[in-house]
């Protein structure tokens, strides 16, 4: 099968890194890729949402399905774009339609949708004025948590603990802080847990579970510092056990499958569930519609499934017949950062690596000058994953490995992991659903 794989950060090279070992891929293209996925297959100079482009090289080179690992074209409407070209509408694209991205595109889209399927979240409000927003905040305690409620990067998620301090990010977010995507904004009740996250492949009838994992939002370490894309994650996740993940399949996710079909919602594809286990009962944070990153990077090493098997199954409607195979083994990825990051962050440095044994170099924001020398080219530039039979060897393994790349400003969280391993420190407190 001849793929296009659409992308070029971390999780891609993690889907090229897995369909480059898979025999049903006979031939390999991302678009546009990094330095990483050049290793894989061939990089296509392609913009993720130039949707013209995509239809000229599908067409040109014999595409025969195309994997969309971020969330813009899907929001956009790639799926949708397809479906309405006669041409094109024969390769079958892994994603959800424009109305089921909504679930990611839109919190205010996705808090109205679990509403009406009884899947239980965080209560809220969804603001366009302050005024608005500063009666909401009133009948809260702190923390305080404003989301944009369009795509922000993985950055449009503040967590205030002064009711000042949330009034005046209130203000500057609906001033366009984060652009169009913070001109509406959804104000929560703050969860008080601890976060995971699990991930579905669904063809539209029926799901698949995939591995689960826990990632790191903050680029500092415990805890602290702004919201990033994420400084690393781990899988499997220790107290993801029998009982919570009956919860969440009964709770979450069989209601938002039920949910989308009921509304005569289009998805094939992944659906991200990003969840806070509360005193033991699972909530939605937030949907995503796509794979995470970085958890990708730990989720697709431990998959044994072969990806073709899996999409072509997508897309004939099928998944019910194919069963996940996952490694017993632990992952721990530790994201390498530019210096700035989150903020601004420097660019074209060059990255020197000294491979470890047993571990995978997954590229985010990399590319090579015209010498072939590695440089950085992103606020994330390195994913770091390890294999291995424990959580605290892939952990001891990951940072090891993420010791030996060099390049000027490099940052990394050191404490990766840590919180699942000492997890009986963790006492989970349960707080009301209800309103304050």
């Amino acid at each position: 099968m001849r793929i296009l794989l659409i992308g070029s950060g971390g999780r891609e090279h993690a889907f090229a890194w897995k369909l480059a070992q898979d025999p049903g891929c006979s031939a390999l293209f991302i678009a546009p890729g990094n330095a990483g996925t050049a290793e894989c297959g061939t990089n296509v100079p392609v913009s993720p949402t130039d949707f013209a482009g995509i239809r000229d090289f599908v067409l040109r080179e014999g595409i025969e399905m195309v994997v969309v690992g971020p969330e813009e074209p899907l929001v956009r409407g790639i799926v949708d774009y397809f479906q309405a070209d006669a041409e094109l509408a024969p390769v079958p694209v892994i994603g959800p339609s424009a109305a089921g991205a909504q679930l990611e595109g839109s919190k205010a889209f996705a808090k109205k949708f679990m509403e009406r399927w009884g899947i239980p979240t965080a209560p809220y409000r969804e603001v366009t004025s302050v005024e608005e927003g500063k009666a909401f905040l009133r009948t809260l305690s702190p923390p305080y948590v404003l989301k944009a409620d369009g795509l922000a990067a993985g950055k449009g998620v503040l967590i205030l603990e002064e009711y000042q301090a949330a009034v005046a990010a209130l203000q500057n977010m609906l001033a366009g802080q984060f652009g169009e995507a913070s001109r509406r904004v959804v104000i929560e009740q703050f969860l008080r847990g601890i976060e995971f996250s699990v991930f579905v492949l669904t063809d539209g009838q029926t799901y698949k579970l995939l591995p689960e994992a826990k990632d790191y939002k903050r680029v500092g370490e415990g805890d602290i510092g702004p919201n990033t894309g994420g400084m690393g994650a781990v899988s499997p996740v220790p107290f993801f056990d029998a009982d919570l993940k009956q919860k969440v399949e009964e709770r979450i996710i069989r209601p938002t499958i039920q949910g989308l079909i009921a509304e005569s919602i289009p998805y094939k594809g992944f659906i991200f569930f990003g969840l806070m286990n509360v005193g033991g009962d699972p909530y939605v944070i937030e949907y995503n519609c796509r794979m995470g990153d970085p958890e990708t990077e730990v989720v697709l090493p431990r998959l044994k499934n072969h990806l073709t098997e899996l999409f072509r199954a997508v897309a004939e409607g099928k998944l019910a017949e194919v069963e996940i195979e996952a490694s017993p083994q632990a992952a721990v990825t530790v994201m390498l950062t530019a210096g700035g990051y989150p903020g601004d962050y420097r660019k074209g440095d060059r990255i020197e690596i000294t491979p470890a044994p047993g571990c995978l170099y997954l590229h985010a924001g990399t590319r090579r000058d015209a010498d072939g020398h590695l440089l950085t080219n992103g606020g994330r530039v390195l994913a770091v994953t390890s294999l291995a039979s424990s959580l605290l060897l892939a952990a001891k393994q990951a940072l090891y490995a993420a010791g030996e790349v060099h390049f000027e400003g490099k940052n990394y969280r050191r404490d990766i992991g840590q919180d699942v391993l000492s997890l009986p420190l963790y006492h989970l407190q349960a707080i009301s659903t209800d309103p304050a």
